[in-house]
């Protein structure tokens, strides 16, 4: 919400030359004349793949990067060099998923002709359109700006991981304040409800609710306009702790489980079965290909009028 792409490109490749010249680096990379000069000044961009290879120059290890911005890192990977153009459109492909491309053309404000090519590996995007179609795709620029570079050499980008980290600690100590969050973008809300109705339709006790809208009004992310809760920025990403993130799953399946056992289970099933490791493999990847797809039809849904919570699980009963 903070970020200028441009600013963000410039102070990114300003942050990888770190204390060498602009000629010494553009040498560095391979050009003879200052390119870097061009980049840092915004009048040209280096492309995604020319940005990653100068990163791989100066001791970054990409593959170590974009292997733990995916947590458990693509088969692609293992074959594709992440810092060429191919494997720049391996990455957004892995991003995009199944997300059509007119939905990220319209978040983009680009032409579907544009992100087709981006997202085929025909054309490679300049590197302030590659940070924003991250950021569309994956809602998480900012946490592989911080695995690239320290986050404190990005003016830009500071302030907007400040509060990235301030709204992830609230959802790890309050995990109900992600669904209150929900809540404030019902219409019936808007329509005017008071707190009891609001904790009344996530089941949850009106104390606990009101200790978790005090914790988001703490925090910042929510205030008060025309005698109703607006947030501040209601999308935050969980996954970059793992004890914590496996704290919050825990959770929600424990909601989910008490909302079983009280008759009131949703949309619920499950199967035991045998099959082989490849295709056990292949479920885990579809079922990331689904939650992606699940995500763009969120993004894309009106009017909000229910809170929902999805919990799919796919995994080895002997825990591997």
């Amino acid at each position: 919400h903070y970020m200028e792409h441009s600013d963000t490109a410039r102070e990114l490749i300003r942050a990888l030359r770190g204390p060498r010249s602009q000629v010494a680096f553009s040498r560095r990379l391979g050009y003879r004349s200052n390119v870097v000069y061009t980049w840092e000044s915004g009048r040209r961009w280096p492309t995604a793949s020319e940005m990653l290879r100068a990163a791989a120059r100066v001791g970054i290890d990409v593959h170590a990067v974009i292997g733990g911005f995916f947590r458990r890192a693509p088969t692609w990977l293992q074959t594709v060099d992440p810092t060429t153009p191919a494997g720049v459109a391996a990455l957004l492909a892995e991003l995009r998923g199944r997300t059509p491309i007119v939905e990220v053309a319209g978040q983009m404000a680009q032409s579907r002709y544009t992100i087709s090519r981006w997202c085929s590996g025909q054309t490679e995007p300049r590197l302030p359109d590659f940070l924003r179609l991250v950021e569309v795709l994956s809602l998480r620029l900012l946490d592989l700006l911080a695995a690239l570079v320290p986050i404190d050499q990005l003016p830009s980008a500071h302030r907007a991981w400040r509060d990235l980290e301030s709204q992830r600690r609230l959802a790890y100590e309050h995990p109900w304040t992600q669904a209150i969050l929900r809540v404030l973008e019902l219409e019936q809300y808007h329509r005017g409800c008071d707190e009891a109705w609001m904790a009344g339709r996530l089941g949850v006790g009106l104390a606990q609710f009101q200790e978790d809208l005090a914790a988001l009004k703490s925090a910042g992310v929510i205030r008060r306009e025309h005698g109703r809760w607006v947030a501040a920025q209601v999308v935050v990403d969980t996954r970059p702790s793992a004890e914590q993130n496996r704290a919050l799953k825990a959770h929600w399946a424990r909601v989910g489980v008490e909302r079983i056992e009280r008759g009131d289970d949703g949309l619920f099933a499950y199967n035991v079965f045998s099959c082989s490791r490849a295709d056990y493999e292949r479920l885990r990847a579809l079922q990331l290909a689904t939650f992606r797809e699940l995500r763009a039809i969120v993004a894309a849904s009106q009017p909000e009028e229910v809170v929902v919570v999805t919990n799919a699980q796919v995994f080895a009963l002997a825990g591997d």
